[in-house]
């Protein structure tokens, strides 16, 4: 309904002799555009090209445009067979923050929960006011004020640890990445101090990292570029004269594994990195493992040492996802909390967003996503539809239970879309 709201208003801008111009992968959007511009064939390094254009049904038959795939349903979203049954849950007593209207609502566990609504319905209040911070005071940790609650009761020793997976940067350095963040760059190291060149030069670990002394280069300190701070206007960024971009010393690049040096490694995408990986001695191949989930949540094409800086929201966010994928089946059962994680995301990217989580909840975790996005609603095990409207018409628990029963509640307008 959000959606409807706001391409009736795109629309009204549109007839009043203005140009509008929308980046989105919405199929409602799509469906009411007047032209639509379809990038690709994939992303980052891998797009970048016109792969169609013109109107809706320009899009869906053309036959190079994954988006036109999706949309004609040729290439679908695969929904669950059935939903998980659970016999854990955590339950939010009396809330009655902003606009909540002293409802109770439980969470089930071991589950994937979506909880949905029209924008200003309550969702986040519930979420990230109540259920987050309040489990987070009882686990001993601090964070923000807990909205106005009865209790919160249920299986909470069940729960190991809490995260709120946002779209916020991964790293506060220029010089962090997603192979760093994921913890895959120490074996990389590892692995080319282990080069024979290395220990004919006495190099170690540390040389071939770009945040200590040692290997990277003396005059960028391992940035690969130098900032010239102008007092009134934008800082300058001149790549380094010294490395030429490449961030160490010419005595670091001239260890080679597999005729590539720590820079090409770098410099190399996820999937064309687990390729190089894969076919060799066990410390490569273990490195290949360890850099597989950045590709299983759909970053495929992002460069291994990408600067953080230069990843959107989106992007950070399935990098914080294939870091707890990556560490397996550990003691500790996490709760994650994703808020409308589907944002700026292709239908291909939400499949693989799906799979993420659903490896997540076989490893014994929980989910609970605050989501619009239909095609995750259907995949839930448990649906909580909060509304019926926004403001001080929502507040209330609309609907509890498998997602197909939604469709029987005439108040939801969540029910409506999913029909």
């Amino acid at each position: 309904r959000d959606t409807a709201n706001l391409i009736r208003v795109l629309k009204e801008l549109r007839d009043l002799g203005n140009t509008v111009v929308v980046v989105e992968h919405d199929e409602m959007m799509m469906r009411e555009a007047d032209h639509i511009i379809d990038m690709g064939p994939l992303a980052s390094h891998l797009g970048g090209e016109v792969i169609a254009e013109g109107n809706y049904d320009d899009i869906i038959h053309n036959e190079q445009s994954l988006t036109g795939r999706y949309l004609n349903g040729s290439l679908k979203i695969e929904s669950q067979k059935s939903a998980r049954k659970w016999n854990r849950s955590v339950i939010v007593e009396g809330a009655r923050q902003h606009n909540l209207k002293d409802i109770t609502v439980e969470f089930p566990l071991n589950v994937l929960c979506v909880v949905s609504g029209v924008s200003g319905s309550g969702k986040t209040t519930l979420v990230k006011q109540i259920l987050y911070p309040a489990l987070r005071k009882m686990k001993g940790e601090f964070g923000d004020k807990v909205g106005y609650h009865k209790a919160i009761t249920g299986d909470i020793e069940s729960i190991g640890q809490i995260e709120m997976i946002d779209q916020n940067p991964i790293g506060k350095s220029s010089r962090s990445n997603p192979v760093t963040y994921i913890k895959a760059y120490d074996a990389i190291r590892d692995l080319f101090a282990k080069q024979p060149l290395s220990k004919m030069r006495g190099f170690q670990p540390k040389h071939f990292s770009f945040n200590v002394d040692g290997g990277r280069c003396d005059t960028c300190k391992g940035e690969g570029e130098q900032v010239v701070e102008m007092q009134f206007l934008a800082d300058v960024h001149l790549t380094c004269e010294s490395c030429g971009g490449k961030r160490f010393k010419e005595e670091i690049l001239d260890v080679k594994f597999k005729d590539q040096s720590v820079f090409d490694v770098l410099n190399m995408g996820v999937d064309e990195a687990i390729d190089f990986f894969t076919d060799s001695d066990k410390d490569a191949y273990a490195i290949s493992k360890a850099i597989q989930p950045l590709s299983d949540v759909g970053l495929g094409y992002v460069k291994l040492g990408q600067s953080s800086d230069t990843l959107s929201g989106g992007e950070a966010q399935r990098v914080k996802l294939a870091s707890f994928l990556g560490k397996g089946r550990s003691g500790s059962k996490v709760l994650f909390i994703f808020d409308e994680p589907t944002t700026g995301l292709h239908f291909h990217d939400i499949q693989k967003l799906l799979r993420s989580f659903h490896a997540l909840i076989e490893q014994g975790h929980s989910i609970i996503v605050i989501e619009h996005n239909t095609d995750v609603i259907r995949n839930a095990d448990w649906l909580i539809d909060l509304g019926p409207e926004a403001g001080t018409g929502g507040g209330s628990l609309v609907y509890a239970g498998k997602p197909s029963g939604i469709l029987k509640i005439s108040d939801s307008h969540t029910a409506r879309f999913l029909a």
